[in-house]
């Protein structure tokens, strides 16, 4: 028997020493929760994703009636990205969670189903994709979306290839 032990790393940043590249991409993320269509949970949430060559797209939550039907902002910015920009890197994704009438104070954290998605466009790109988690108080900075899903299920396991470890 062998212990694996499995950790993360993140830099906390209070928002004003966030690097400007990164509270641009926040701002960004922050503008896109207008868009939000969430009448049912009222927690609104808006992504932007930074691509290679310089250009910005973002995404919002968008709910339904029939709940499991709607979309996070984060899988929301990254499928358009990838369907206008095929080519295009994500070199970050900026999420901001809206309730209340206010930002939250803490950095919300990303679904399981959009760390998948995040791990696999990181993976295809074959390049680190940085998720940056904003809060009022202060924002949390992943170097790689992997950080946030370390034990990832990739395409080359159903071949019997790839393996999380």
């Amino acid at each position: 028997m062998k212990e694996l032990k499995i950790s993360t790393t993140a830099v906390l940043y209070n928002n004003d020493e966030l690097p400007a590249d990164y509270g641009q991409l926040v701002e960004y993320a922050k503008s896109q929760i207008k868009r939000s269509y969430s009448p049912y949970s009222h927690f609104a949430v808006g992504a932007a994703a930074l691509l290679s060559d310089g250009t910005i797209v973002g995404g919002s939550n968008q709910e339904n009636a029939a709940y499991p039907s709607g979309l996070c902002a984060e899988r929301t910015a990254l499928f358009y990205a990838h369907s206008q920009y095929p080519d295009k890197a994500v070199k970050a994704l900026a999420i901001a969670c809206f309730t209340g009438g206010h930002f939250t104070k803490q950095p919300g954290a990303p679904c399981g189903n959009c760390r998948q998605v995040m791990v696999e466009f990181e993976h295809v790109a074959d390049e680190p994709m940085a998720v940056i988690l904003y809060g009022e108080e202060k924002t949390c900075v992943f170097k790689s979306s992997k950080d946030l899903l370390p034990l990832a299920f990739f395409a080359e396991a159903m071949e019997g290839e790839g393996t999380a470890i």
